[in-house]
This record gives structure tokens, sequence and C-alpha cells, in this order.
């Protein structure tokens, strides 16, 4: 909106002249160079494209109109302060200047050299024409001077402030995303918890669906878990838990892999972009490592296996994220019934 009102003032002035006629070029010049400039600041609209660089150039475009539009209305006031042809639109000239330049500092701080620097486009040329003026500009040039003064201050006062609120909103949103960072990441063992799991896996399958890409899934629960803790008691089983998941962080370690804890001793590797023949392969290099792991436990070593569940995502069979979970569980209470440390693959009968 600001460009409409340079135009406006413009036309103000030239119009409140006691003989307007007499500059009748000018004056048109100065209602085309303000409509343009007015019409450029409205058709410079933000890019498609929200990458920085692209949003910086746009910045400094945007700027550029409005500093070329800003200094040329600054010559425009102190032209018609220092012409006696003017003398009816002084006031109008100033009462533009002052709303122009308050504006500025109260809306463009955030920027503080660039402000700075229009505010002096702006009231340096009047505030000249009114120093070499006539004794009765006198307090106005003092006045004009002593406000300039003011809103530089306020202008300053304003750019601290903005960015005192910005640093503190941007502390609340980081805090904001530890949190939720936290709500999604297992405690013990950091990796993604049951909550991340539920809200990522449904996401994961419908992209799978839509692009029709391939989406594997591995349930792996640690046998006799429970021997580990009534053995060792529960301080050996986080220690055994944490080294498991390092173990999974080790071989589950491509950067589409998004290795889980979903609860206990159960644990879930879900896996967009790979076929199941791929994640069958590393789920049986992670379970052959385990078994020839021996694991620091309370200054002992202790070896421990896992039982494994495996399943690919089947439009035709699985209806949803759920269809495939319930089936790739299946598998892994199927690999536990059979003997613990062993894979199993899910069903695809529907």
């Amino acid at each position: 909106m600001g460009g409409s009102f340079y135009l406006v003032a413009w036309l103000m002035i030239w119009l409140s002249m006691s003989d307007p006629q007499q500059i009748f070029g000018y004056g048109v010049l100065g209602s085309i160079f303000f409509a343009v400039m007015l019409i450029s600041r409205w058709l410079h609209q933000l890019p498609a494209d929200p990458d920085p660089p692209a949003l910086q150039r746009w910045i400094n475009q945007h700027w550029a109109l409005i500093i070329i539009t800003t200094g040329i209305w600054g010559l425009v006031n102190g032209l018609v302060l220092h012409q006696a042809i003017f003398q009816i639109s002084h006031l109008v000239a100033i009462i533009g200047t002052i709303a122009f330049s308050t504006a500025f500092a109260f809306t463009f701080a955030m920027r503080l050299p660039r402000c700075v620097g229009v505010l002096f486009l702006l009231n340096l040329p009047g505030l000249l024409a009114l120093a070499r003026g006539t004794a009765e500009q006198q307090p106005a040039f003092i006045c004009l001077a002593i406000y300039m003064v003011y809103l530089l201050l306020a202008c300053r006062r304003s750019h601290i402030d903005y960015h005192n609120t910005l640093g503190n909103e941007l502390l609340l949103l980081r805090q904001r995303n530890d949190l939720e960072e936290l709500s999604r990441t297992d405690s013990l063992t950091q990796l993604g918890n049951r909550y991340q799991f539920n809200d990522l896996f449904q996401t994961m399958v419908a992209t799978a669906q839509r692009q029709r890409s391939p989406l594997s899934l591995v349930l792996l629960d640690i046998d006799h878990f429970k021997r580990i803790n009534d053995a060792y008691g529960h301080v050996a089983g986080d220690q055994c838990l944490q080294q498991f998941s390092e173990l999974m962080r080790q071989v589950f370690r491509r950067d589409s892999d998004v290795p889980l804890r979903l609860g206990g001793e159960e644990f879930g590797v879900i896996m967009p972009g790979t076929t199941l023949d791929q994640a069958i392969q590393l789920a049986e290099q992670f379970r052959t490592t385990l078994a020839a792991t021996q694991l620091r436990i309370e200054d002992q070593s202790v070896v421990i296996t896992t039982s494994l569940g495996a399943g690919a995502y089947i439009p035709e069979v699985d209806r949803n994220g759920d269809g495939l979970y319930r089936r790739v569980d299946a598998a892994l209470y199927q690999a536990k019934h059979d003997g613990r440390n062993c894979l199993r693959l899910a069903q695809t009968r529907g």
C-alpha cells in the first residue's frame, strides 16, 4: 500500500498550488513516475520458489524500488520547500514526509542500515532547504530536525525489540522442537519410539501406495530377554538394549532405514524404497552378526539372539499399514514359535 501514498501526496502538492498549470509538465511527469513505482511494487510478487537465495533476491529488488521511490520523494520535498511557487503546498510536503518517515521507522526497523538510509533520503533534502530558507522557516527546520533524531532513536529501539522478540520466538521454537523430538525418541536407546512408528509408518505406506514404490518392514524381538533381567538385573537389561540398538544402527545404516524401539525388547525397522529381498539380506546380516557378537553386560560377556519377521507392502493384500504390520508381526511370532534366532517371512495371503 505504501506506494499509493506517494502518488496521492504528489497530486495533493501539485493540485493545491495556486496555479497548477505553471508546472503542468512536471506535474504529469511526477504523477507518471509515482504511478509506475506503485504498479511496479504491486507487480513485484513473492517468488513461487521459496528457497532462501530467491527470497533474498526478491527482498533486494523490492528494497531497490522502495529506495528509488523515497529518494525521489526526498528530492521533491526539498524542491517544494525551496521554491516559492510551492508556498501553499509546503504543509502538504512536510506532513507527507513526516508520515512516510514515521511509517518507515516503525515498519522496516528490522533492517536498520537500510531504514536509516531511507530516513535520510526522505528528510535530508527538505531539512537543507529549510536551513537555507527564510527566518520564518527556521522553527520548522528545528522541529523537523528534532523529530528526525527521535525517529532514528525510535528506529534503533524498534530494531532491538524486533530482534529480541525474534530471538525469543526462535528459542521457543527450538524448545518446542526439542520437546517434540523427546516425545518421539526412546530415552534409553535414542531410537524412535512407538509414537514415531505409528506416525511415520502410515505416512510411508501411503507414499509407497501413491508412488508405487517398494516398502519393507522388519520386526525384531530379543530372545529370552527376561532371563537376562532375572540373571543380571534391570541395569544389565538396559545395557543389553543399548548395545542391541547400537548394532541396529550399524547394520541398518542407510539413509532410508528407520530403526525404532517399539516397546520392551521389541524393535522394528521401516525400510522405504527397499524390496523384500534387500530387507531379508540386511535382516539376516543383523541376526548373524548379533549371534556372533559378545555383549559386555555387568563386566561379563553375553551372547544374545533375536527372532525376526519381515515383509513388504503389497497393495493387493494390505489395505493399509495395519495390514502389513499384522502380517509381519505374525511372521515374528512364527519365528519365536519355530525355535527363535531365525527369520520368517510374512504370509502373502489376504
